[in-house]
């Protein structure tokens, strides 16, 4: 479904992404893991294409994306959730979901979405600036489905989060992946939160991988000593 071929990020001359290499099966989870510094945003976002890759190769269903812009790799199915959320706070939560139509024929919100995510539909009216933390977040992930996407990429959306709101989405990926046929890749700190999403882990390391494991074999003690500052 997704892609990666030793792909090298830099910024300005310091190269932050070095030769990393990863795919994503349909319909599967990655969690990709590290220590705050470590490239795991920025890896995202140059899948997104917000910032350049400086070598390499990404694919969506065997078609080169390297050097499209955003919006084409939207086109083609791949979406993204933001570190922090970046919702509109003075638009309404359906204002919000409907700015991620925009590669759709259609403005129209899906029931699916709002099954999903039942405390949107009760707040559609509110301004997303309004919501609770945890509230955003789900918004996020609203706003991104609706684009009919067939990976998402999340970037730590368990940030500033209390524990009940992340069990419940958490939850809600899971369904995602199981009723939508969505693949995910999820940059995470919280190892307990990716072991309940993930199908694969990946560590990162300086911009590389060290580590990767099926989530049925991870040996959870050698992988916190990756995280342990």
């Amino acid at each position: 479904m997704l892609n990666v071929e030793a792909v090298n990020v830099s910024y300005g001359d310091s190269r932050v992404i070095h030769d990393l290499s990863f795919l994503v099966r349909p319909q599967e989870s990655v969690a990709i893991l590290g220590r705050n510094g470590m490239g795991k945003t920025t890896l995202l976002k140059a899948l997104m294409g917000i910032i350049p890759t400086r070598s390499g190769r990404v694919s969506m269903q065997d078609e080169d994306i390297t050097h499209k812009e955003s919006y084409e790799r939207v086109a083609k199915g791949l979406a993204f959730v933001p570190q922090g959320r970046m919702i509109f706070p003075q638009l309404t939560v359906e204002e919000n979901i409907q700015t991620g139509c925009e590669t759709s024929s259609s403005t129209t919100i899906g029931e699916e979405v709002y099954s999903l995510f039942p405390v949107l539909f009760e707040m559609r009216r509110r301004k997303g600036g309004n919501l609770s933390g945890g509230q955003q977040q789900q918004l996020a992930i609203a706003r991104a489905l609706v684009s009919n996407p067939k990976v998402i990429l999340l970037d730590e959306p368990t940030e500033g989060i209390q524990p009940s709101i992340i069990k419940d989405i958490a939850k809600v990926l899971g369904e995602v992946k199981r009723t939508m046929q969505i693949a995910f890749v999820v940059s995470e700190q919280m190892l307990s939160f990716a072991l309940d999403i993930a199908d694969r882990i990946l560590i990162i390391e300086k911009g590389a991988v060290v580590h990767e494991e099926e989530r049925q074999r991870v040996d959870i003690d050698k992988v916190k000593q990756y995280l342990t500052v």
